[in-house]
Protein backbone atom coordinates (compact mmCIF):
# COMPACT_ATOMS: atom_id res chain seq x y z
CA UNK A 1 0.00 0.00 0.00
CA UNK A 2 1.12 3.53 -0.72
CA UNK A 3 0.22 6.47 1.48
CA UNK A 4 -0.86 9.33 -0.75
CA UNK A 5 0.80 12.69 -0.26
CA UNK A 6 -2.09 14.90 0.69
CA UNK A 7 -2.23 18.50 1.87
CA UNK A 8 -2.35 18.69 5.65
CA UNK A 9 -5.65 19.54 7.25
CA UNK A 10 -5.54 23.12 8.49
CA UNK A 11 -6.10 23.90 12.17
CA UNK A 12 -9.50 25.37 11.49
CA UNK A 13 -10.68 22.08 10.01
CA UNK A 14 -9.32 20.11 13.00
CA UNK A 15 -11.12 22.42 15.42
CA UNK A 16 -14.36 22.02 13.45
CA UNK A 17 -14.28 18.22 13.25
CA UNK A 18 -16.10 17.71 16.57
CA UNK A 19 -18.69 20.26 15.55
CA UNK A 20 -19.26 18.50 12.23
CA UNK A 21 -19.64 15.13 13.97
CA UNK A 22 -22.16 16.57 16.42
CA UNK A 23 -24.13 18.15 13.59
CA UNK A 24 -24.18 14.84 11.66
CA UNK A 25 -25.48 13.03 14.74
CA UNK A 26 -28.50 15.34 14.55
CA UNK A 27 -29.13 14.12 10.99
CA UNK A 28 -28.38 10.35 11.23
CA UNK A 29 -28.13 7.78 14.00
CA UNK A 30 -25.12 8.22 16.25
CA UNK A 31 -23.78 4.78 15.29
CA UNK A 32 -23.81 5.85 11.63
CA UNK A 33 -21.15 8.53 12.16
CA UNK A 34 -17.57 7.21 12.32
CA UNK A 35 -14.66 9.48 13.03
CA UNK A 36 -11.81 7.92 15.04
CA UNK A 37 -8.87 6.22 13.31
CA UNK A 38 -9.95 2.65 14.04
CA UNK A 39 -13.47 3.28 12.73
CA UNK A 40 -12.51 4.98 9.47
CA UNK A 41 -9.53 2.77 8.62
CA UNK A 42 -11.63 0.08 6.80
CA UNK A 43 -12.69 2.79 4.34
CA UNK A 44 -9.19 4.05 3.48
CA UNK A 45 -8.95 2.21 0.17
CA UNK A 46 -11.01 0.46 -2.49
CA UNK A 47 -10.32 -2.53 -4.75
CA UNK A 48 -7.58 -0.57 -6.52
CA UNK A 49 -5.73 -1.22 -3.24
CA UNK A 50 -2.38 0.27 -4.24
CA UNK A 51 -3.30 3.55 -2.54
CA UNK A 52 -4.84 4.43 0.79
CA UNK A 53 -6.02 7.57 2.53
CA UNK A 54 -8.18 7.76 5.64
CA UNK A 55 -11.22 10.06 5.47
CA UNK A 56 -11.91 12.75 8.04
CA UNK A 57 -15.40 11.41 8.83
CA UNK A 58 -17.49 8.51 7.53
CA UNK A 59 -21.26 8.89 7.56
CA UNK A 60 -23.73 6.13 6.65
CA UNK A 61 -27.15 7.58 5.84
CA UNK A 62 -30.21 5.34 5.55
CA UNK A 63 -32.73 7.55 3.73
CA UNK A 64 -32.75 9.98 0.81
CA UNK A 65 -33.75 12.70 3.25
CA UNK A 66 -30.62 12.08 5.30
CA UNK A 67 -28.41 12.22 2.20
CA UNK A 68 -30.07 15.50 1.20
CA UNK A 69 -29.46 17.04 4.63
CA UNK A 70 -25.82 15.85 4.72
CA UNK A 71 -25.02 17.31 1.30
CA UNK A 72 -26.86 20.54 2.02
CA UNK A 73 -24.91 20.92 5.27
CA UNK A 74 -21.56 20.19 3.59
CA UNK A 75 -22.38 22.58 0.77
CA UNK A 76 -23.06 25.44 3.18
CA UNK A 77 -19.94 24.67 5.22
CA UNK A 78 -17.81 24.09 2.07
CA UNK A 79 -16.87 20.58 3.18
CA UNK A 80 -15.75 18.13 0.49
CA UNK A 81 -17.81 14.96 -0.01
CA UNK A 82 -16.77 11.62 -1.50
CA UNK A 83 -19.62 9.17 -2.28
CA UNK A 84 -18.88 5.45 -1.85
CA UNK A 85 -20.75 2.26 -2.65
CA UNK A 86 -19.36 -1.22 -2.01
CA UNK A 87 -15.73 -0.15 -2.52
CA UNK A 88 -15.14 -2.61 -5.36
CA UNK A 89 -14.00 0.09 -7.81
CA UNK A 90 -10.71 -0.39 -9.65
CA UNK A 91 -9.71 3.18 -10.50
CA UNK A 92 -9.71 4.83 -7.07
CA UNK A 93 -12.94 6.68 -7.75
CA UNK A 94 -14.17 6.26 -4.16
CA UNK A 95 -10.82 6.88 -2.50
CA UNK A 96 -11.29 9.31 0.43
CA UNK A 97 -9.67 12.66 1.12
CA UNK A 98 -8.33 13.45 4.56
CA UNK A 99 -10.32 16.69 4.70
CA UNK A 100 -13.54 15.24 3.29
CA UNK A 101 -16.64 13.43 4.47
CA UNK A 102 -17.06 9.93 3.04
CA UNK A 103 -20.77 9.28 2.40
CA UNK A 104 -21.19 5.50 2.33
CA UNK A 105 -24.38 4.10 0.79
CA UNK A 106 -24.07 0.52 2.06
CA UNK A 107 -27.18 0.83 4.25
CA UNK A 108 -29.26 1.59 1.15
CA UNK A 109 -29.51 -2.16 0.54
CA UNK A 110 -33.17 -2.87 -0.21
CA UNK A 111 -35.03 -3.79 -3.36
CA UNK A 112 -38.01 -1.44 -3.15
CA UNK A 113 -40.19 -2.90 -5.90
CA UNK A 114 -40.26 -5.70 -8.45
CA UNK A 115 -42.56 -4.83 -11.36
CA UNK A 116 -42.81 -7.77 -13.74
CA UNK A 117 -45.54 -6.07 -15.76
CA UNK A 118 -43.21 -3.19 -16.66
CA UNK A 119 -40.16 -5.47 -16.54
CA UNK A 120 -38.18 -3.42 -14.06
CA UNK A 121 -36.82 -3.41 -10.52
CA UNK A 122 -36.60 -0.39 -8.24
CA UNK A 123 -33.53 -0.74 -6.03
CA UNK A 124 -31.53 1.28 -3.55
CA UNK A 125 -27.90 1.94 -4.58
CA UNK A 126 -26.37 -0.46 -2.04
CA UNK A 127 -28.12 -3.51 -3.53
CA UNK A 128 -25.57 -5.81 -5.14
CA UNK A 129 -25.67 -6.42 -8.88
CA UNK A 130 -26.28 -10.16 -8.54
CA UNK A 131 -29.10 -9.62 -6.04
CA UNK A 132 -31.27 -8.14 -8.81
CA UNK A 133 -31.11 -11.36 -10.81
CA UNK A 134 -31.59 -13.50 -7.69
CA UNK A 135 -34.74 -11.56 -6.84
CA UNK A 136 -36.41 -12.16 -10.21
CA UNK A 137 -35.04 -15.46 -11.48
CA UNK A 138 -37.97 -17.46 -10.00
CA UNK A 139 -40.01 -16.03 -12.88
CA UNK A 140 -37.25 -16.57 -15.45
CA UNK A 141 -36.08 -12.95 -15.49
CA UNK A 142 -32.58 -11.56 -14.97
CA UNK A 143 -30.54 -8.34 -14.97
CA UNK A 144 -28.18 -8.33 -17.95
CA UNK A 145 -25.06 -6.30 -16.92
CA UNK A 146 -22.77 -8.72 -15.10
CA UNK A 147 -19.36 -7.39 -13.99
CA UNK A 148 -16.94 -9.99 -12.66
CA UNK A 149 -17.49 -8.48 -9.21
CA UNK A 150 -21.27 -8.79 -9.49
CA UNK A 151 -21.53 -10.78 -6.25
CA UNK A 152 -20.23 -7.73 -4.35
CA UNK A 153 -20.46 -4.56 -6.47
CA UNK A 154 -23.45 -2.30 -5.90
CA UNK A 155 -25.98 -0.90 -8.33
CA UNK A 156 -25.11 2.65 -7.29
CA UNK A 157 -21.46 2.00 -8.08
CA UNK A 158 -22.46 0.42 -11.39
CA UNK A 159 -24.29 3.64 -12.28
CA UNK A 160 -21.34 5.80 -11.21
CA UNK A 161 -18.90 3.85 -13.41
CA UNK A 162 -21.33 2.72 -16.14
CA UNK A 163 -20.22 -0.85 -15.47
CA UNK A 164 -20.45 -3.53 -18.14
CA UNK A 165 -19.60 -7.20 -17.96
CA UNK A 166 -19.22 -10.27 -20.12
CA UNK A 167 -22.66 -9.86 -21.71
CA UNK A 168 -22.43 -6.16 -22.52
CA UNK A 169 -21.70 -6.93 -26.19
CA UNK A 170 -25.34 -7.80 -26.91
CA UNK A 171 -27.20 -6.32 -23.94
CA UNK A 172 -25.23 -3.16 -23.28
CA UNK A 173 -23.66 -1.60 -20.20
CA UNK A 174 -25.48 -0.07 -17.23
CA UNK A 175 -26.65 2.96 -19.21
CA UNK A 176 -28.51 0.69 -21.65
CA UNK A 177 -30.32 -1.07 -18.81
CA UNK A 178 -31.26 1.93 -16.71
CA UNK A 179 -34.76 3.44 -16.76
CA UNK A 180 -34.71 5.91 -13.90
CA UNK A 181 -32.66 7.49 -11.12
CA UNK A 182 -33.19 9.39 -7.93
CA UNK A 183 -30.16 11.66 -7.42
CA UNK A 184 -29.24 14.13 -4.69
CA UNK A 185 -27.25 17.16 -5.84
CA UNK A 186 -24.54 18.86 -3.77
CA UNK A 187 -26.92 21.53 -2.51
CA UNK A 188 -29.32 18.85 -1.23
CA UNK A 189 -31.80 19.04 -4.12
CA UNK A 190 -33.44 15.68 -4.84
CA UNK A 191 -33.95 15.00 -8.57
CA UNK A 192 -35.98 12.23 -10.16
CA UNK A 193 -34.81 11.34 -13.65
CA UNK A 194 -36.55 8.97 -16.06
CA UNK A 195 -39.04 6.40 -14.79
CA UNK A 196 -40.53 3.06 -15.72
CA UNK A 197 -41.00 4.00 -19.35
CA UNK A 198 -38.35 3.52 -22.01
CA UNK A 199 -38.37 7.11 -23.25
CA UNK A 200 -38.31 10.44 -21.44
CA UNK A 201 -38.82 13.90 -22.84
CA UNK A 202 -36.09 16.55 -22.87
CA UNK A 203 -32.36 16.15 -22.50
CA UNK A 204 -30.87 12.83 -21.46
CA UNK A 205 -29.84 14.02 -18.00
CA UNK A 206 -29.90 10.46 -16.68
CA UNK A 207 -27.31 9.53 -19.30
CA UNK A 208 -25.16 12.40 -18.07
CA UNK A 209 -25.18 11.06 -14.51
CA UNK A 210 -24.45 7.49 -15.60
CA UNK A 211 -20.68 7.13 -15.60
CA UNK A 212 -20.11 10.51 -13.91
CA UNK A 213 -18.07 8.86 -11.12
CA UNK A 214 -19.77 10.70 -8.25
CA UNK A 215 -18.79 14.16 -9.51
CA UNK A 216 -22.34 15.36 -10.23
CA UNK A 217 -24.57 13.86 -7.54
CA UNK A 218 -25.27 10.94 -5.20
CA UNK A 219 -27.57 8.17 -6.49
CA UNK A 220 -30.19 7.12 -3.91
CA UNK A 221 -32.46 4.99 -6.10
CA UNK A 222 -32.25 3.23 -9.47
CA UNK A 223 -34.88 1.71 -11.75
CA UNK A 224 -33.30 -1.02 -13.88
CA UNK A 225 -34.60 -3.14 -16.73
CA UNK A 226 -35.01 -6.87 -16.29
CA UNK A 227 -35.12 -9.27 -19.21
CA UNK A 228 -36.77 -12.61 -19.82
CA UNK A 229 -34.22 -15.40 -19.87
CA UNK A 230 -33.58 -16.62 -23.42
CA UNK A 231 -35.04 -19.96 -24.47
CA UNK A 232 -31.66 -21.46 -25.35
CA UNK A 233 -28.11 -20.48 -24.36
CA UNK A 234 -24.89 -22.19 -25.45
CA UNK A 235 -21.25 -21.31 -24.91
CA UNK A 236 -18.27 -22.34 -27.02
CA UNK A 237 -14.62 -22.60 -25.97
CA UNK A 238 -12.24 -22.06 -28.86
CA UNK A 239 -8.46 -22.41 -28.65
CA UNK A 240 -5.99 -20.78 -31.06
CA UNK A 241 -2.28 -21.29 -31.79
CA UNK A 242 -1.56 -17.53 -31.69
CA UNK A 243 -3.03 -14.38 -30.17
CA UNK A 244 -3.38 -12.94 -33.66
CA UNK A 245 -5.60 -15.84 -34.78
CA UNK A 246 -7.89 -15.30 -31.79
CA UNK A 247 -8.09 -11.57 -32.45
CA UNK A 248 -8.81 -12.10 -36.13
CA UNK A 249 -11.59 -14.56 -35.26
CA UNK A 250 -13.24 -11.93 -33.04
CA UNK A 251 -13.20 -9.38 -35.85
CA UNK A 252 -14.59 -11.85 -38.40
CA UNK A 253 -17.45 -13.01 -36.17
CA UNK A 254 -18.66 -9.42 -35.78
CA UNK A 255 -18.00 -8.59 -39.44
CA UNK A 256 -20.22 -11.50 -40.50
CA UNK A 257 -23.16 -9.97 -38.61
CA UNK A 258 -23.17 -12.37 -35.66
CA UNK A 259 -23.81 -10.64 -32.31
CA UNK A 260 -23.00 -13.10 -29.52
CA UNK A 261 -24.45 -12.58 -26.04
CA UNK A 262 -20.86 -12.49 -24.86
CA UNK A 263 -17.41 -12.95 -26.35
CA UNK A 264 -14.40 -13.10 -24.03
CA UNK A 265 -10.74 -13.62 -24.85
CA UNK A 266 -7.88 -14.80 -22.64
CA UNK A 267 -4.19 -15.28 -23.37
CA UNK A 268 -2.08 -18.32 -22.45
CA UNK A 269 -0.88 -16.94 -19.12
CA UNK A 270 -4.43 -16.36 -17.94
CA UNK A 271 -5.70 -19.65 -19.41
CA UNK A 272 -3.19 -21.55 -17.27
CA UNK A 273 -3.80 -19.52 -14.11
CA UNK A 274 -7.57 -19.81 -14.45
CA UNK A 275 -7.60 -23.50 -15.34
CA UNK A 276 -5.41 -24.33 -12.35
CA UNK A 277 -7.75 -22.30 -10.14
CA UNK A 278 -11.22 -23.16 -11.46
CA UNK A 279 -10.80 -26.40 -13.48
CA UNK A 280 -13.18 -25.11 -16.16
CA UNK A 281 -11.84 -27.32 -18.95
CA UNK A 282 -9.83 -24.64 -20.78
CA UNK A 283 -7.32 -25.65 -23.53
CA UNK A 284 -3.94 -25.22 -21.80
CA UNK A 285 -2.02 -25.80 -25.03
CA UNK A 286 -3.63 -22.75 -26.70
CA UNK A 287 -1.92 -19.36 -26.95
CA UNK A 288 -5.30 -17.64 -26.82
CA UNK A 289 -8.87 -18.70 -26.13
CA UNK A 290 -12.33 -17.36 -26.84
CA UNK A 291 -15.55 -17.98 -24.94
CA UNK A 292 -18.37 -17.21 -27.36
CA UNK A 293 -21.92 -17.43 -26.06
CA UNK A 294 -25.07 -17.20 -28.16
CA UNK A 295 -28.67 -17.17 -27.00
CA UNK A 296 -32.21 -17.02 -28.36
CA UNK A 297 -34.41 -19.36 -30.37
CA UNK A 298 -32.98 -22.95 -30.47
CA UNK A 299 -32.68 -22.97 -34.27
CA UNK A 300 -31.07 -19.54 -34.29
CA UNK A 301 -28.56 -20.65 -31.67
CA UNK A 302 -27.60 -23.79 -33.58
CA UNK A 303 -27.15 -21.83 -36.80
CA UNK A 304 -24.97 -19.24 -35.05
CA UNK A 305 -22.85 -21.96 -33.42
CA UNK A 306 -22.24 -23.60 -36.81
CA UNK A 307 -21.22 -20.28 -38.36
CA UNK A 308 -18.89 -19.50 -35.45
CA UNK A 309 -17.26 -22.94 -35.75
CA UNK A 310 -16.59 -22.35 -39.46
CA UNK A 311 -15.12 -18.90 -38.77
CA UNK A 312 -12.94 -20.35 -36.00
CA UNK A 313 -11.62 -23.05 -38.33
CA UNK A 314 -10.92 -20.41 -40.97
CA UNK A 315 -8.77 -18.67 -38.33
CA UNK A 316 -6.70 -21.78 -37.52
CA UNK A 317 -8.38 -22.81 -34.27
CA UNK A 318 -6.83 -25.80 -32.49
CA UNK A 319 -9.84 -26.83 -30.39
CA UNK A 320 -13.60 -26.26 -30.14
CA UNK A 321 -15.76 -27.31 -27.21
CA UNK A 322 -19.51 -26.56 -27.06
CA UNK A 323 -21.42 -26.64 -23.77
CA UNK A 324 -23.65 -29.70 -23.59
CA UNK A 325 -25.89 -28.41 -20.81
CA UNK A 326 -26.44 -25.47 -18.47
CA UNK A 327 -24.04 -26.85 -15.86
CA UNK A 328 -21.18 -26.99 -18.36
CA UNK A 329 -21.98 -23.53 -19.73
CA UNK A 330 -21.82 -22.06 -16.23
CA UNK A 331 -18.55 -23.91 -15.67
CA UNK A 332 -17.05 -22.21 -18.74
CA UNK A 333 -18.04 -18.83 -17.31
CA UNK A 334 -16.97 -19.71 -13.77
CA UNK A 335 -13.40 -19.84 -15.04
CA UNK A 336 -13.65 -16.39 -16.64
CA UNK A 337 -15.32 -14.92 -13.54
CA UNK A 338 -12.46 -16.29 -11.44
CA UNK A 339 -9.74 -14.91 -13.74
CA UNK A 340 -8.71 -12.07 -11.44
CA UNK A 341 -8.36 -14.07 -8.21
CA UNK A 342 -6.65 -16.84 -10.19
CA UNK A 343 -3.77 -14.42 -10.81
CA UNK A 344 -2.93 -14.62 -7.11
CA UNK A 345 -0.77 -17.65 -7.94
CA UNK A 346 1.29 -15.65 -10.45
CA UNK A 347 2.53 -12.80 -8.22
CA UNK A 348 1.92 -11.18 -4.81
CA UNK A 349 -0.23 -8.50 -6.48
CA UNK A 350 -1.77 -7.62 -9.81
CA UNK A 351 -2.83 -4.30 -11.30
CA UNK A 352 -5.94 -4.51 -13.46
CA UNK A 353 -5.99 -2.08 -16.38
CA UNK A 354 -9.05 -1.04 -18.38
CA UNK A 355 -8.95 0.44 -21.86
CA UNK A 356 -11.07 0.10 -24.98
CA UNK A 357 -9.94 -0.15 -28.60
CA UNK A 358 -11.49 -0.74 -32.03
CA UNK A 359 -11.96 -4.51 -32.44
CA UNK A 360 -9.85 -4.55 -35.59
CA UNK A 361 -6.85 -3.33 -33.57
CA UNK A 362 -6.98 -6.19 -31.04
CA UNK A 363 -4.04 -8.18 -32.42
CA UNK A 364 -1.91 -5.05 -32.81
CA UNK A 365 -2.53 -3.93 -29.22
CA UNK A 366 -1.84 -7.42 -27.85
CA UNK A 367 1.54 -7.41 -29.60
CA UNK A 368 2.34 -4.03 -28.07
CA UNK A 369 1.39 -5.25 -24.59
CA UNK A 370 3.73 -8.21 -25.04
CA UNK A 371 6.52 -5.86 -26.13
CA UNK A 372 5.96 -3.56 -23.14
CA UNK A 373 5.98 -6.58 -20.82
CA UNK A 374 9.57 -7.27 -21.89
CA UNK A 375 10.55 -3.60 -21.66
CA UNK A 376 9.34 -3.32 -18.06
CA UNK A 377 10.28 -6.88 -17.12
CA UNK A 378 6.82 -7.47 -15.64
CA UNK A 379 4.57 -10.41 -16.42
CA UNK A 380 1.12 -9.65 -17.79
CA UNK A 381 -1.97 -11.78 -18.28
CA UNK A 382 -4.74 -10.58 -20.56
CA UNK A 383 -8.51 -10.84 -20.34
CA UNK A 384 -10.76 -8.99 -22.77
CA UNK A 385 -14.41 -8.29 -23.38
CA UNK A 386 -13.28 -8.99 -26.92
CA UNK A 387 -16.57 -8.30 -28.66
CA UNK A 388 -16.64 -4.64 -27.64
CA UNK A 389 -12.88 -4.12 -27.49
CA UNK A 390 -12.64 -3.65 -23.71
CA UNK A 391 -9.19 -4.79 -22.55
CA UNK A 392 -8.24 -5.88 -19.03
CA UNK A 393 -4.46 -6.50 -18.94
CA UNK A 394 -3.42 -7.77 -15.50
CA UNK A 395 0.10 -6.62 -14.64
CA UNK A 396 1.89 -8.74 -12.02
CA UNK A 397 3.92 -6.90 -9.36
CA UNK A 398 4.86 -6.81 -5.69
CA UNK A 399 3.30 -3.91 -3.75
CA UNK A 400 5.94 -4.29 -1.04
CA UNK A 401 8.50 -3.05 -3.56
CA UNK A 402 7.91 0.66 -4.31
CA UNK A 403 9.96 0.41 -7.51
CA UNK A 404 7.79 -2.47 -8.71
CA UNK A 405 4.63 -0.40 -8.21
CA UNK A 406 6.19 2.58 -9.98
CA UNK A 407 7.14 0.41 -12.96
CA UNK A 408 3.65 -1.09 -12.98
CA UNK A 409 2.03 2.34 -13.14
CA UNK A 410 4.25 3.35 -16.05
CA UNK A 411 3.53 0.07 -17.84
CA UNK A 412 -0.21 0.55 -17.38
CA UNK A 413 -0.02 4.16 -18.56
CA UNK A 414 1.82 3.10 -21.71
CA UNK A 415 -0.89 0.52 -22.45
CA UNK A 416 -3.62 3.15 -22.14
CA UNK A 417 -1.69 5.67 -24.22
CA UNK A 418 -1.41 3.06 -26.96
CA UNK A 419 -5.16 2.37 -26.73
CA UNK A 420 -5.80 6.07 -27.41
CA UNK A 421 -3.20 6.10 -30.19
CA UNK A 422 -5.02 3.37 -32.14
CA UNK A 423 -8.38 5.13 -31.82
CA UNK A 424 -9.57 3.80 -28.47
CA UNK A 425 -10.36 5.35 -25.09
CA UNK A 426 -8.88 5.35 -21.60
CA UNK A 427 -11.59 3.32 -19.92
CA UNK A 428 -14.32 0.88 -20.82
CA UNK A 429 -16.03 0.37 -17.47
CA UNK A 430 -13.70 0.97 -14.51
CA UNK A 431 -13.76 4.74 -14.81
CA UNK A 432 -11.00 7.34 -14.68
CA UNK A 433 -10.86 7.95 -10.93
CA UNK A 434 -7.33 8.80 -9.87
CA UNK A 435 -5.71 5.96 -11.81
CA UNK A 436 -6.17 7.53 -15.25
CA UNK A 437 -6.61 11.12 -14.15
CA UNK A 438 -3.19 12.26 -15.35
CA UNK A 439 -3.82 10.61 -18.73
CA UNK A 440 -6.95 12.61 -19.56
CA UNK A 441 -4.87 15.11 -21.54
CA UNK A 442 -3.75 12.22 -23.78
CA UNK A 443 -7.32 11.99 -25.01
CA UNK A 444 -8.78 15.48 -24.53
CA UNK A 445 -7.41 18.95 -25.18
CA UNK A 446 -8.05 21.84 -22.80
CA UNK A 447 -11.15 22.97 -24.72
CA UNK A 448 -12.65 19.47 -24.47
CA UNK A 449 -12.05 19.34 -20.72
CA UNK A 450 -13.29 22.92 -20.31
CA UNK A 451 -16.69 21.94 -21.71
CA UNK A 452 -16.91 18.97 -19.35
CA UNK A 453 -15.98 21.17 -16.40
CA UNK A 454 -18.75 23.63 -17.26
CA UNK A 455 -21.26 20.83 -16.73
CA UNK A 456 -19.57 19.81 -13.48
CA UNK A 457 -19.68 23.37 -12.14
CA UNK A 458 -23.28 23.92 -13.24
CA UNK A 459 -24.32 21.17 -10.80
CA UNK A 460 -21.57 21.59 -8.19
CA UNK A 461 -20.34 25.23 -8.35
CA UNK A 462 -17.82 24.86 -5.50
CA UNK A 463 -16.46 21.55 -6.80
CA UNK A 464 -17.08 19.78 -3.49
CA UNK A 465 -18.31 16.43 -4.86
CA UNK A 466 -15.55 13.85 -5.25
CA UNK A 467 -12.77 16.39 -5.88
CA UNK A 468 -9.42 15.20 -7.19
CA UNK A 469 -10.98 12.57 -9.46
CA UNK A 470 -11.14 12.35 -13.28
CA UNK A 471 -9.60 15.76 -14.11
CA UNK A 472 -5.85 16.32 -13.56
CA UNK A 473 -5.76 19.57 -11.56
CA UNK A 474 -8.42 22.23 -11.40
CA UNK A 475 -7.36 25.83 -11.11
CA UNK A 476 -9.63 28.83 -11.17
CA UNK A 477 -8.43 31.70 -13.34
CA UNK A 478 -9.58 34.83 -11.50
CA UNK A 479 -9.49 37.14 -14.48
CA UNK A 480 -11.52 34.75 -16.64
CA UNK A 481 -13.71 33.16 -14.00
CA UNK A 482 -12.99 29.78 -15.56
CA UNK A 483 -11.51 26.54 -14.30
CA UNK A 484 -8.70 24.88 -16.21
CA UNK A 485 -7.28 21.36 -16.14
CA UNK A 486 -3.51 21.05 -16.02
CA UNK A 487 -1.29 17.98 -16.00
CA UNK A 488 0.48 17.08 -12.79
CA UNK A 489 3.29 14.76 -11.72
CA UNK A 490 1.65 14.13 -8.35
CA UNK A 491 -0.56 11.07 -8.20
CA UNK A 492 -3.38 12.48 -6.15
CA UNK A 493 -3.42 16.22 -5.55
CA UNK A 494 -6.29 17.78 -3.64
CA UNK A 495 -8.33 20.44 -5.38
CA UNK A 496 -7.93 23.83 -3.72
CA UNK A 497 -11.05 25.54 -2.46
CA UNK A 498 -12.25 28.60 -4.30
Amino acid sequence: MTNLKMPKINKKMILNKKEIVQDFIKIVKKDNVLFDDAEVKPFETDALSAYKQKPMIVVLPETTGEVSKILSYCNKKRIKVVPRGAGTGLSGGALPLEDAVLVVLSKFNKILEIDFQNRCVVAQPGVTNLSITEAVQHKNFYYAPDPSSQIACSIGGNVAENSGGVHSLKYGTTTNNLLGLEVVLMDGTVCNLGGKTFDSEGYDIMGLFTGSEGLLGVVTKAIVKILKKPETVKATLIGFPTIEDGGNCVSEIIAKGIIPAGMEMMDKALIHATENFAKAGYPKNAESMLIVEVDGDPNEVEESIDRIKNIAKHNNCTSIKISKNEKERLKFWAGRKAAFPACGAMAPDYYCMDGTIPRGKLSEVLKEIQRLSKVYDLKVANAFHAGDGNLHPLIMFDSNDPKSLEKTEKFGADILKYCVKVGGVLTGEHGVGIEKRELMCEMFNNNDIQQQLKIKLALDPSSLLNPGKVYPILRKCAEEGRIHAHGSKSKFSSIPRF
